[in-house]
């Protein structure tokens, strides 16, 4: 049994699409951000950066591990699952999972928080985010036209972690148009179960976009 210690965000969506697909028994614990429940004490001891997502392996000595990438490549581990035995290739997709961990991911997260969130907008520092968005979203384009999945032909753990934040690109205000082979990956990822499944859990918040990015303004301005 694995405890996922997690909110609806994309980084906490990684996990719950990769439990999923990996076919694991978990057990969701919902934190709410917006009371600072990462920051408590009990989390703390799970993770000392009070960042979501968490696990803790019931059947690894109560093992934790925090940090989205390393979660996923556990969990790879664990269960011989999305992640090549051959180095080469397994190199591969840890490159493609290092692009989302240190690219896309922190990329957008910053488009958000200057395109929705901050209370003072700041053109230039939106336009930097959104258009380095972009610049990755047509790396990605160029490798997908060639290749059926992020690191090749097969679908990996680097596809997993990446999928939850392109997803969500209108958010970031990051456009995806003229990126065809790009919205092909999209797309055929959506109709995985999985992953349709991994996206509502736990449930996103049932507050309008206004009043949701009015609540996350409040935290990140803190």
């Amino acid at each position: 049994m694995i405890d996922l210690y997690t909110a609806a965000t994309p980084n906490g969506f990684k996990i719950s699409i990769a439990l999923e697909e990996m076919g694991l028994d978990y057990q969701v614990h919902h934190l709410d951000l917006m009371a600072n429940e990462q920051k408590q004490p009990e989390f703390l001891a799970i993770n000392p950066n009070g960042r979501i997502p968490a696990i803790i392996d019931r059947d690894n000595d109560n093992f934790t591990v925090f940090e989205s990438g390393a979660i996923l490549i556990y969990l790879a581990e664990k269960t011989g699952k999305f992640y090549p035995e051959d180095p080469k290739r397994r190199s591969q997709v840890l490159q493609w999972l290092m692009f989302q961990m240190g690219g896309v991911g922190p990329m957008m997260g910053q488009a958000n928080v200057f395109h929705r969130y901050f209370p003072e907008k700041i053109p230039a520092a939106i336009e930097r985010y959104q258009n380095e968005g972009r610049r990755l979203f047509e790396v990605m384009n160029t490798q997908l036209a060639t290749n059926q999945y992020l690191a090749g032909d097969e679908y990996t753990i680097a596809d997993i972690a990446t999928w939850p934040w392109v997803r969500i690109h209108e958010w970031s205000g990051v456009q995806i148009e003229g990126l065809k082979h790009l919205q092909r990956w999209v797309d055929e990822l959506a109709e995985r179960p999985a992953c349709q499944k991994g996206i509502v859990t736990p449930p996103p918040s049932e507050l309008s976009d206004e009043e949701r990015a009015k609540q996350i303004q409040k935290m990140v301005t803190k």
